[in-house]
C-alpha cells in the first residue's frame, strides 16, 4: 500500500480533504439513467469511505455503461485516485495516463502531479520532470511540484552513489501480506513486536480499503542461532489486537508501557485512529486505555514515538492547523501520572503540504521519520532531523539503499547501535510491505604513502611518519626499504583531522593535512611524500633581488620566501643564515653596510610572519663572495653557463653594458644555509619580542607621484602586497575604491570575504560588491611608511580607480606633496 497504517484510512489521505485534493462530488447527470446513477453513488459512497478496493470495482462496473466522455473521464480519475490509495502504483499510472490529456487535466491540474508522482514511484524519473514542470506551470505556488521536480534530479545521484548502509530482507518475519512498523520488544533486543494482515489476524472479513485482513500485532523471537521464529499474535487475550486494525507500536525503555495504534474496524468503518497505551501485567496485558490528546474526536492520531522518560511523545495526526496532510506532532507532560499537554506542530522545517508519518526517536534528539513531501526517490522516503534546542534541523534524505523509489519507514535503531530495522514494499520482497534489517557499518579509513628523496627520487627507508589526530591520538610509522608507511583502520578514526610529519636525519622535515570530519563513505587517503636533503653549500633564494645602492625587500619578491617561511614552520629545530650580497661596485665599506641591512631586512620580514629570532641570523657579505653559478641561468636575455664565477674581472670582460648589468643583478643576491638542528622551540603561549632593527635611509622618506591635468595627484601604494596607483582626493571623503578595482584586489587574493565588515554573504552575492561596502586593509604601505587595519569603501559612484584624502596619508605619518618636483615627502 502507498502509506502503510494499521487503517488505510491513516494512510495518505485520511481525508482526501487534508492534502488540499480536490474530492469530486458525485452528481447525476440528466442523460444518466437512474440504474447508472445508483452504480456512480454507491461507487462514490464506498470511495468517501475510504473503501477503495470496493469503489473501484465499482466504479470500472460505472465505466462500463457511461457513454459520457467527460463522466468517464471523471470516473478514471476516482478509479485511479483509488489504485494510488491501494498503493498499486502500476495500475495508478496507467488509469491517470488514460485522461492526462483530457480536457479534465486541464481543468484539475492535481491529475499531472498524481500522475507524475506514480511515475516516479515506478522509476521513470525523466518522464515524471515532465508532468511536474506541467503541474508548476498550473500551480506555481504549491512546493509539491519543485519537490517532486527536484527528486528525480536527486534519484540519479543517489542511486549512482549508494550509502554505505546495507538492507536485508528478514524473510522469516514477512508473509505475502502486509508486514511492517516493527519495534523492539524486550531489554535483550531479540524480540520483535510488529504490524501484519496475514492469515490469522483476529478482525473477520477484509478491510474494504485494501482488501486485505485487518491488521494486527504479532510477536517474534530470535533465538541464539539468530534465527526468528514463526510469528505468533502478541497477544492470546484479545486485549490488544480486536476487529479493528492494530499497530504502529512503540515501547517504553524498559518495556512495560506499550503506546500504539488503532483505527476502525469492520462494524465501523469510519471509525478514527487513536493512539492507546497499555501496560504489561505478568506475562499478559493490562486493559488499554486511549492516551487523550485533545478534545477533538474527528482526528486521527497514530504512530507514537516516546521519549526514553515517556515525557514526549511525538505522533502523527492530520488536526487542524497543521501544514497539510499528516504531520508531526508533539506533546508533553510533567510525569507519567499526568495526562499530555496539548500538541503542537513540530512546524515547516520538518513537516510539509504532504505526508510526514511513522517517526522514531534515537537518544531523544534524533528523529527519524517518513514523507512524501520532502525531496525523495518516490513514495514515502525516510529523513532524519536532529534537535536544536527547541529547533529541529532541515531533514537529510536518508538516500538509497535505505531508500527506494517504493514506499520506505518505520525505521527503529537498537539502542547504542548503527543497525536496527525499517520497512519497505520494494521490488524483491516477499508480499507487500516487508520488514527488512539494516545496518550502517563503521566507517573504515586507511592512510599510506611513500616517502622519497626530492633531489634522486631515491626510496628513503627508516624515516619516521608521525601521525597527530584532533582528538589527541598520536603514533609513528617507519618506512621500509622501499620507503613505504601505513596506518590502518584502528588507527584512522572517522571524524578526526590528522596531521602528518615525516622526520629524517639530514633532511627537511615535512608535513602534510588530512582530515575525516564529515566523510560519510570509506576511504583510503595517499600521501607521498619527497623530502628535502638540508643542503650543505648555501641556497640561493629565488627572485631576491636589489635595486642598486638599495637595501628595502621588494613586494613583488616577498612570494620568494613563502617556501622558505614554510620550511621553517615545518622544521622548529632548525636555526639558519640569511646572507646577502652585493655587486663588485662602490666601496667594500658601503657594500658590507649595505649587504647587512639587506640580510637585516629578509630576517625582519620572517619574524614578521612568526619565526622565531633566534633562529634567524642575518650576514652581510658585501662584495667578497662572488657567485658561483650551479646551473645554466638566463638573466635579461643574457645565458650565464654553470660554474661561472661572476668575479669583477669576469664581469668586466663582458661585451655589453646590458650584460655587465644582468651580471651585477646576479650577484645582489640573498642565501640561506641551516647553521644548526638542535634549536629548542619555544612554548606556543609565549610571546616573541625580539626584532631586528633597520635603519632606514633618508632618501626612502620620498615617494615619486605623478601630477596630471588640473594638478590630479597619483600616488603609488601597495595594499597588502599589491601595487596599487590611488588619486588623491581633495575632498578627503576617505579611501574610496571602485567596483572593478575592488574586485581585482578581491580576484587576486589581496583581500578575502573575511576582510569585509558584515555578513559576506550579502556583500558579495551575485558575484559582485555591494555597494558601500567596508573592508580592512591589513598593510597599507606608501614607501617606507607601513600602517595597519586601514578601512575602505566600495563606491558603485565611481567608474574606475581609487581615491583617498590627506587624512589616510596622515595615518602613516606627516608629510607634504611638492607637486613641483612631483614628490610625497615623508616627515
Amino acid at each position: 500500500m502507498v502509506f502503510p497504517e494499521t487503517s488505510r484510512k491513516y494512510s495518505i489521505s485520511g481525508t482526501l480533504l487534508s492534502l488540499g485534493i480536490f474530492i469530486m462530488v458525485s452528481f447525476v447527470s440528466p442523460s444518466v439513467s437512474y440504474g447508472q446513477s445508483r452504480r456512480i453513488a454507491a461507487a462514490e459512497e464506498a470511495f468517501n469511505n475510504f473503501q477503495y478496493n470496493v469503489a473501484v470495482n465499482r466504479y470500472k462496473k460505472a465505466y462500463s455503461k457511461t457513454k459520457s466522455r467527460p463522466e468517464k473521464d471523471r470516473i478514471s480519475f476516482q478509479m485511479a485516485e483509488c489504485y494510488r490509495m491501494m498503493n498499486n502504483t502500476k495500475r495508478a499510472e496507467v488509469t491517470y495516463r488514460r485522461i492526462i490529456k483530457s480536457d479534465f487535466a486541464r481543468r484539475n491540474p492535481l491529475v499531472y502531479l498524481h500522475y507524475a508522482n506514480m511515475l516516479r514511484a515506478n522509476e521513470k524519473y525523466e518522464d515524471a520532470k515532465d508532468y511536474y514542470s506541467l503541474y508548476i506551470e498550473n500551480a506555481p505556488d504549491d512546493p509539491r511540484g519543485t519537490n517532486g521536480l527536484r527528486s528525480c534530479e536527486l534519484a540519479s545521484e543517489w542511486i549512482e552513489n549508494p550509502t554505505k548502509f546495507t538492507v536485508t530482507n528478514v524473510k522469516k518475519i514477512n508473509s505475502k501480506s502486509d508486514d511492517f512498523a516493527a519495534t523492539y520488544a524486550d531489554k535483550f533486543f531479540n524480540a520483535l513486536i510488529f504490524t501484519s494482515t496475514r492469515e490469522g489476524s483476529t478482525g473477520k472479513g477484509l478491510d474494504d480499503w485494501t482488501g486485505q485482513n485487518f491488521s494486527d500485532l504479532f510477536l517474534t523471537r530470535q533465538d541464539r542461532k539468530g534465527e526468528w521464529s514463526e510469528p505468533a499474535l502478541a497477544d492470546a487475550e484479545g486485549r490488544i489486537n480486536t476487529s479493528g486494525n492494530e499497530g504502529a507500536p512503540a515501547f517504553n525503555d524498559n518495556f512495560t508501557t506499550l503506546y500504539y495504534t488503532r483505527c476502525g474496524n469492520a462494524e465501523d468503518s469510519a471509525s478514527n485512529c487513536q493512539i492507546l497505551v497499555v501496560k504489561r501485567s505478568g506475562r499478559g496485558w493490562g486493559e488499554p486505555q486511549v492516551l487523550n490528546l485533545g478534545k477533538d474526536t474527528a482526528v486521527t492520531n497514530g504512530h507514537p514515538a516516546i521519549s526514553s522518560d515517556e515525557l514526549t511523545l511525538i505522533f502523527s495526526s492530520d488536526r487542524k492547523n497543521g501544514q497539510g496532510g499528516k504531520d508531526l506532532w508533539i506533546a508533553t507532560r510533567k510525569s507519567t501520572s499526568d495526562e499530555f499537554n496539548k500538541p503542537l506542530n513540530l512546524g515547516a522545517v520538518v513537516n510539509t503540504p504532504g505526508d510526514e508519518v511513522f517517526p522514531f526517536l534515537k537518544n531523544d534528539t534524533v528523529l527519524y521519520f517518513s514523507s512524501n513531501g520532502h525531496p525523495g526517490l518516490g513514495g514515502l522516503d525516510i529523513f532524519k532531523s536532529v534537535r536544536r534546542g527547541d529547533e529541529w534541523t532541515v531533514p537529510v534524505n536518508m538516500e538509497v539503499p535505505v531508500n527506494s523509489s517504493a514506499d520506505d519507514f518505520a525505521m527503529i535503531f537498537q539502542p547504542g547501535e548503527e543497525q536496527g530495522f525499517m520497512t519497505s514494499n520494494r521490488k524483491g520482497g516477499r508480499g507487500g510491505d516487508d520488514i527488512y534489517s539494516f545496518i550502517n557499518p563503521p566507517l573504515v579509513f586507511t592512510l599510506q604513502g611513500t616517502v622519497k628523496d626530492d633531489r634522486t627520487l631515491q626510496f628513503v627507508p627508516l624515516a619516521t611518519v608521525r601521525l597527530v589526530g584532533s582528538d589527541g591520538s598520536s603514533v609513528d610509522a617507519k618506512t621500509d626499504p622501499k620507503g613505504f608507511y601505513s596506518f590502518s583502520k584502528s588507527q584512522i578514526k572517522p571524524n578526526v583531522t590528522y596531521e602528518l610529519t615525516v622526520l629524517k636525519d639530514n633532511y627537511f622535515n615535512k608535513k602534510a593535512r588530512e582530515t575525516t570530519v564529515g566523510l560519510e563513505k570509506n576511504k583510503d587517503f595517499v600521501i607521498d611524500f619527497l623530502l628535502e636533503p638540508i643542503p650543505e653549500k648555501p641556497v640561493v633564494l629565488p627572485d631576491i633581488l636589489y635595486d642598486l645602492a638599495k637595501w628595502d625587500l621588494k613586494p613583488q619578491y616577498q612570494d620568494s620566501l613563502q617556501g622558505l617561511i614554510k620550511t621553517l614552520l615545518e622544521n622548529e629545530t632548525v636555526v639558519v643564515e640569511l646572507a646577502s650580497h652585493t655587486d663588485a661596485r662602490d666601496t667594500e665599506e658601503r657594500n658590507d653596510i649595505l649587504s647587512q641591512r639587506r640580510a637585516e631586512s629578509v630576517v625582519n620580514y620572517l619574524i614578521d610572519r612568526g619565526i622565531d629570532p633566534e633562529r634567524l641570523v642575518a650576514k652581510g657579505y658585501g662584495e667578497r663572495v662572488p657567485r658561483v653559478l650551479a646551473k645554466d641561468v638566463r638573466k635579461d636575455g643574457f645565458l650565464f653557463k654553470t660554474g661561472i664565477r661572476l668575479t669583477e674581472t669576469f664581469i668586466d670582460s663582458l661585451g655589453t653594458t646590458a650584460e655587465k648589468e644582468a651580471a651585477h643583478a646576479l650577484n645582489r643576491r640573498t642565501e640561506f644555509r641551516v647553521l644548526s638542528k638542535d634549536f629548542v622551540p619555544k612554548p606556543k603561549n609565549k610571546e616573541i619580542t625580539q626584532k631586528v632593527e633597520i635603519k632606514i635611509n633618508p632618501e626612502d622618506n620620498i615617494v615619486a607621484i605623478e601630477v596630471g591635468r588640473g594638478n590630479a595627484v597619483t600616488i603609488p601604494v601597495i595594499v597588502n602586497g599589491y601595487n596599487v596607483k590611488i588619486m588623491l582626493d581633495r575632498d578627503d571623503r576617505g579611501l574610496i575604491f571602485s567596483l572593478p578595482e575592488a574586485q581585482k584586489l578581491l580576484q587576486s587574493g589581496a583581500i578575502t570575504k573575511d576582510d569585509f565588515v558584515g555578513d559576506a554573504n550579502v556583500i558579495l552575492a551575485e558575484g559582485s560588491i555591494a555597494d558601500r561596502a567596508v573592508f580592512k586593509i591589513r598593510e597599507f604601505k606608501i614607501g617606507p611608511k607601513t600602517v595597519s587595519n586601514v578601512e575602505a569603501s566600495v563606491s558603485h559612484k565611481i567608474t574606475e580607480g581609487v581615491i583617498m584624502g590627506e587624512s589616510t596619508i596622515n595615518m602613516l605619518g606627516r608629510f607634504k606633496i611638492d607637486e613641483a618636483n612631483k614628490q610625497l615627502i615623508f616627515n
